[in-house]
């Protein structure tokens, strides 16, 4: 067995691929692994183990799965006789035993992998709460739910995906709660994913999972790095799917209110997270809403009663207001991409530099007019008062489209938008 797989693993062509020729009580042996994702210490220690060994002990030992239950002590260790399995569990960093005389190889779970440590994530921030956050590696992030409802009835279960990358995939439920029917249809799309890798993102795996249209911007599942938030939807009966070197956890099903749900809700007393969560959806509703409403109104100024005769523009000038709205749409999307990849050292200059060219420099050379710029700026930061970043790219596209109607079309443009 052991010819066959290095005739498929190929460690002469792979520096990181070591196979270690050794003896254990007279007879040969070898040892499969990638290098940098095994422990060390545990290797070299059951290494001293077998070189004790005496030859008697294979009196007893006729095949693998006798030589695992017996002979080696370790907990996590299995026997392997499938060639395309043992290959994947290899390069997913377990250590390959391979003995003379046995058909099948032993697989020792030994592994580890370079990973942060768990803290709170940046996006799910919380005034009170728990202060870790999922991470890259999802046997972490099963312990951290684990850890916060230990109940017999949760149910995680273990798939792979990609014909390349052989990710892992946990679906993870309350056997007592949650929809087993829903249960069974997700993970059997999971075993008929046709996709080489899950390697960048979980938006293959949502695709595949939530079939929908693929001009329909809204979010298909909602996501979290927050383990408490992710133990509280599977107490709530909802299913939890973590997929392997990919911090975020995603909630099946979810509805458009739950995207509006932050921890903060939960952790603060019943008439302020309803408060939180109202105003929320209020503000939300206003980035929608506030600037295609406003250029519908300064387009018929007439329609504008006298007490709110101060959100007209004072003093217009020759750029069309529809124009201003968009450009500072985009703009606005342009300093956010610039502020992601701009070093930290130089983010300050960056906001600087921001501020002036969409304010008082932006005024002054005429381009807008101050109450788009005001209004603009309001949209953009409303824009991030709940923490679905796929819903704020959803509703300003809706924003982006009922704006271009109103502008065209006026009041029935904004109507049938």
């Amino acid at each position: 067995m052991l010819e066959k797989i290095l005739g498929i693993l190929q460690p002469e062509k792979s520096f990181d691929l070591v196979c270690r020729n050794t003896e254990i009580a007279g007879r040969r042996c070898a040892l499969l692994f990638v290098d940098g994702m095994i422990k060390d210490e545990v290797m070299e220690k059951m290494l001293e183990y077998f070189l004790k060994l005496a030859p008697s002990v294979w009196e007893d030992v006729p095949d693998m799965q006798s030589f695992t239950r017996r002979i080696i002590p370790y907990v996590e260790v299995a026997d392997e006789d499938r060639l395309e399995a043992a290959c994947t569990a290899i390069l997913s960093g377990n250590l390959g035993l391979f003995i003379e005389g046995f058909s099948a190889c032993a697989l020792v779970d030994v592994r580890t992998y370079p990973v942060r440590g768990v803290e709170e994530p940046e996006k799910d921030k919380v005034l009170r709460g728990s202060r870790d956050g999922f991470v890259e590696t999802v046997v972490f992030n099963t312990a951290l739910i684990r850890r916060r409802i230990r109940d017999p009835k949760l149910v995680m279960s273990i798939q792979s995906a990609g014909e390349s990358s052989h990710t892992d995939i946990v679906v993870c439920y309350m056997e007592d709660r949650a929809d087993l029917e829903l249960v069974g249809r997700i993970k059997e799309r999971i075993s008929h994913i046709q996709v080489q890798g899950l390697t960048m993102s979980q938006e293959s795996l949502a695709e595949a999972l939530i079939s929908t249209k693929w001009h329909n911007p809204f979010p298909k599942t909602r996501y979290t790095e927050r383990p408490d938030t992710a133990s509280a939807a599977l107490l709530e009966g909802r299913i939890v799917v973590l997929v392997d070197n990919s911090p975020s956890a995603m909630i099946l099903p979810s509805g458009i209110f739950d995207f509006f749900r932050e921890a903060d809700d939960y952790y603060f007393p019943p008439i302020t997270g309803t408060y939180l969560r109202i105003t929320r959806i209020v503000i939300f509703l206003l980035t929608l809403f506030l600037t295609p409403l406003w250029l519908l109104l300064v387009e018929h100024s007439q329609w504008i009663p006298p007490w709110l005769a101060f959100i007209g523009v004072s003093e217009p000038n020759g750029v069309p207001i529809l124009a201003q709205l968009l450009v500072l749409e985009f703009a606005v999307d342009g300093l956010r991409m610039a502020s992601t990849n701009t070093p930290s050292i130089m983010s300050n200059s960056l906001s600087i530099i921001g501020a002036l060219l969409l304010g008082d420099f932006a005024v002054q050379s005429g381009w807008f007019v101050p109450e788009t710029i005001l209004y603009a700026a309001f949209t953009a930061i409303a824009n991030y008062a709940q923490p679905s970043l796929e819903l704020g790219f959803a509703f300003k596209f809706a924003r982006l489209g009922l704006l271009i109607l109103t502008g065209c079309f006026g009041l029935w443009g904004f109507l049938g938008g």
